[in-house]
């Protein structure tokens, strides 16, 4: 019995996947719940495993194509082969009908070529946005806002309307319309020299390239700096860190501190926590605060559910669970969906300062900066004086369309109060 091998549920606002590798060929032996391909989102790398033991009969689509959600990926005759040793096929590449080149101009295929269904965001050869499907976001906000998709110039892939086209279209003054702009022109040829070495931008990549770039389109964003005094904190947790691990089993890092600093400023000044939907404010009384992690594969955003519920020692053991899960690529879509606020610390990496970007639909994210000694000047009952202490770098971005720089100023003083008073967050203050 031939069963079909589909593409996974990939999470909220996540429409498409690319086929990074197959793992199994065509004739290849597999067992139950043995992985036969991954994929590859614009936010996650994800296992698609078999769900029953046999032999692989068919690959649907070739490494490197996209595909939509519930697209068929192969068929797995169940229990064929079980007795005999693997086939020595073909690599599965060279199993499956290659895609025709993009720039070709594509006839219509035999049905025997094209086993399994067109993604869902197939568009036509004219590459014009007008004849492709719209994501949902999209379509959202056009129906909204009452606005022609055939009108708006998409800058996604083959002329698709991203997010940021349709907003910008949306927020631009009703003139009268401009001609067309011509599609950006491609690359202009380059010699590459024998010590060069040319490689394709993974599909993470290219999305986390395009999404930075339509925050900076999009949003009208700045960024606002001050300074902290790590003394207080980096003596609260040199006194009770052996403690705190042995009763929690878990280290106490300065992360649950930022955390829980930037939650009390959320309460204070909710414009940070909210987003803009169309012409509405959504303000979100919940705190979902993501962690930047880096990884070979990128920057990934993991999100603290709920973070205000957390003791420190259940954020520490969040957030070690989250870093082992991204550095083995394991984190899900569901671990990196509907966070309100994100923490970025460069700092780990030895950044002295920096302005983040916003991670869209979010208003706002701090940037933890490298813990450095430097003179200050303190104030005491003696006067003025010049101390060496341990100082940090905070810097917050903010979408000034929703977030005044009253609030933004305020909201990162309120952190920096916290910090060096870390009493405050045990006592709510």
């Amino acid at each position: 019995m031939a069963i079909e091998i589909k593409v996974p549920t990939l999470g909220e606002s996540v429409t498409e996947a690319t086929v990074s590798r197959w793992l199994k060929a065509v004739g290849d032996r597999i067992g139950k719940d043995e992985n036969i391909a991954e994929l590859e989102t614009d936010k996650v790398t994800l296992d698609v495993p078999s769900p029953v033991s046999g032999k692989v009969i068919s690959l649907t689509v070739a490494e490197g194509e996209t595909v939509s959600a519930n697209a068929i990926l192969a068929e797995i005759e169940e229990g064929a082969g079980e007795d005999t040793p693997a086939s020595t096929s073909a690599p599965a590449a060279s199993a499956t009908p290659a895609p025709a080149p993009a720039s070709a101009t594509p006839a219509p295929a035999p049905a025997s070529a094209t086993p399994a269904p067109a993604p869902a965001t197939t568009v036509s050869g004219s590459g014009n946005a007008a004849s492709a499907p719209l994501s949902p976001a999209v379509r959202r906000i056009v129906d909204e806002n009452n606005l022609d998709p055939a009108s708006i110039t998409g800058t996604g892939k083959d002329g698709r309307l991203t997010k940021g086209d349709v907003l910008a279209a949306g927020t631009a003054p009703k003139i009268a319309p401009a001609p067309a702009l011509a599609p950006a022109a491609p690359p202009a040829p380059r010699h590459d020299d024998a010590r060069e070495e040319r490689v394709p931008m993974s599909r993470l990549r290219q999305v986390i390239a395009r999404r930075l770039k339509d925050a900076q389109n999009t949003a009208a964003m700045l960024t606002t700096f001050n300074e902290v005094d790590m003394t207080a904190v980096m003596a609260l947790r040199g006194e009770y860190k052996d403690s705190f691990e042995k009763r929690h089993g878990v280290k106490l890092g300065f992360m649950s501190f930022f955390v829980h600093a930037v939650i009390e400023a959320l309460k204070d000044y909710p414009a940070v926590n909210a987003e803009i939907h169309g012409n509405d404010i959504i303000y979100k009384n919940y705190y979902n605060i993501g962690v930047a992690v880096g990884t070979p594969q990128g920057l990934v955003v993991p999100v603290l559910r709920d973070a205000d519920r957390m003791s420190f020692a259940e954020t520490e053991a969040s957030i070690n669970s989250f870093g082992d899960k991204a550095r083995q690529g394991k984190l899900s879509m569901a671990d990196m969906s509907d966070g309100t606020f994100t923490i970025s610390n460069g700092g780990i990496y030895g950044s002295m300062l920096s302005t983040p970007i916003l991670n869209p639909p979010q208003s706002g994210i701090l940037g933890m900066h490298n813990i450095q000694k430097r003179a200050v000047v303190v104030s005491g009952k003696g006067g003025d004086e010049i101390v060496v202490r341990p100082m940090m770098y905070l810097a917050l971005s903010y979408d000034h369309r929703i977030i005044d720089g009253r609030e933004a100023v305020s909201f990162l003083v309120r952190v920096k109060q916290s910090l060096e008073d870390p009493r405050r967050l045990l006592i709510g203050l």
